[in-house]
């Protein structure tokens, strides 16, 4: 296999009790695997409360259920793509029990997230979110009900709450910055 990613390194300014600007934090951000995806790794560095969030508000990452931000607010997920098998039989295995666990552990795990495994992917799904999707290394298809795009490192995807998947057919992993923002239909 690919060697995976190093961990994502998260480093957290603030003020101190005199006003001047320090460093607070600097370590790994949390992060989170799933046994059905090997070698998919999900790091949340911050999130936000409502907008306008103030300036001193701590993270919210360990309020949250699942991948979408706080109502309201912002999230940051970075995500670790690996490469999906090149054996196309290996493929359409992987393909069938990524659409078997989606279908096993529902289509709309949290509120405004909904999953589509019957369609063009079955990783397929729709948020409501206003997603600002970076590609930080490696290349990566965005798929979409109509078509699909080969991004690569420096590129960016603004998604508007469209049923879109992803898929890394490389050699190698793609790292993904996403900013997530709540939105509403």
């Amino acid at each position: 296999m690919v060697n995976e990613l190093p961990a994502v390194r998260r480093v957290v300014t603030g003020l101190d009790a005199a006003g001047q600007s320090v460093f607070v934090a600097d370590g790994p951000a949390p992060s989170r695997t799933n046994p059905a995806r090997p070698g998919w790794r999900l790091s949340q560095p911050w999130a936000t409360g409502q907008a306008p969030a103030h300036v001193d508000d701590q993270d919210r990452t360990s309020e949250l259920r699942g991948v979408l931000p706080p109502s309201g607010g912002s999230l940051m997920n970075i995500i670790d793509f690996p490469p999906e098998p090149k054996d196309p039989a290996e493929r359409e295995r992987a393909l069938a029990e990524m659409r078997d666990y989606v279908t096993k552990t529902g289509v709309e795990p949290e509120p405004g997230l909904k999953r589509s495994p019957d369609s063009a992917h079955p990783r397929m799904h729709e948020s409501n979110t206003i997603d600002y999707a970076i590609v930080l290394s490696g290349e990566i298809h965005a798929i979409l009900e109509k078509g699909e795009k080969l991004l690569k490192a420096g590129d960016v995807l603004i998604q508007r709450g469209v049923n879109h998947a992803w898929s890394n057919r490389s050699d190698g992993y793609c790292r993904m910055a996403f900013v997530l923002v709540d939105a509403r239909r």
